[in-house]
């Protein structure tokens, strides 16, 4: 079965990040994407120029008309922007039963906010609560737990345990940001912690990462994957996907990852 993988988010109309990046992340792993967009921002390799809000009935119906038509196996939430957004979007899935996969997307790649300062809480009350699994890096981690960012393995494993205390029922905390040889991501349920360690590539293309990684791990889910497993496929395609970068040519700044690098190696 194709599993049907819906992403709410924003859009990024250079394609390497938001729901242009989980379209490609999702379609490259074998899942039908469908996409909700919360908003729109005008951004390229170099740094988000603005960003407007799409209005909240607009997105409460783009959810409900899915909703009424299809079955969705799994949602990826991505780009919130702000507290009514994310009142809006918790309110559209009540009662869903589908695995949630939540990317709590706060910074860009180049530093610009995503979310606003106020919304945190909005975050951590109305969709923290109901998400399968979170997957913030390590600006984000220290944005929801309102402390310094983690800048150890020691100290990823204390904010990942912390962040369970959030109501979540499970955590991949991604340690891109550590500045370590090994790029180690973990991934935290009540019952067990697993480091999932790979080599660092040296590159500068490593826009939409996160969303990549997010939408990987929600189409993996919903392929039947367990958590676990799911885990150490979606971390194995967005490392070779960042190792694959340097072949693309986008963009002047932080290019996007590669998302098709399957479909590239299998043609070689």
């Amino acid at each position: 079965m194709i599993p049907n993988i819906l992403s709410i988010a924003g859009s990024d109309p250079s394609g390497g990040a938001g729901i242009q990046a989980d379209i490609k992340a999702i379609s490259a792993n074998g899942g039908y994407a469908m996409a909700a967009i919360t908003g729109l921002t005008t951004q390229n390799t170099t740094g988000v120029q603005g960003v407007a809000m799409v209005a909240p009935d607009m997105i409460a119906q783009q959810i409900a008309s899915i909703r009424a038509d299809i079955d969705i196996h799994v949602v990826k939430i991505g780009m919130l922007g702000d507290a009514t957004t994310i009142e809006t979007v918790a309110q559209g899935l009540d009662g869903l039963t589908a695995p949630i996969v939540l990317d709590p997307v706060m910074v860009a790649k180049g530093g610009d906010r995503l979310l606003a300062a106020e919304a945190v809480d909005a975050l951590r009350t109305h969709l923290l609560p109901n998400a399968t699994l979170i997957t913030p890096n390590l600006p984000e981690a220290a944005d929801l737990l309102d402390q310094p960012e983690a800048t150890t393995l020691t100290q990823m494993h204390d904010q990942a345990q912390a962040l369970l205390k959030l109501n979540c029922k499970a955590v991949f905390l991604k340690g891109g940001h550590l500045q370590d040889a090994d790029a180690t991501d973990l991934l935290v349920t009540p019952d067990s912690t697993t480091e999932l360690p790979a080599k660092r590539t040296q590159t500068r293309n490593t826009h939409g990462t996160g969303c990549t990684l997010s939408s990987a791990l929600a189409t993996q889910i919903g392929h039947g994957h367990p958590l676990p497993e799911a885990a150490q496929r979606a971390k194995a395609y967005i490392t070779a996907a960042i190792a694959a970068a340097d072949t693309l040519n986008v963009g002047h700044g932080h290019g996007p990852v590669h998302h098709f690098h399957a479909f590239k190696e299998a043609r070689e």
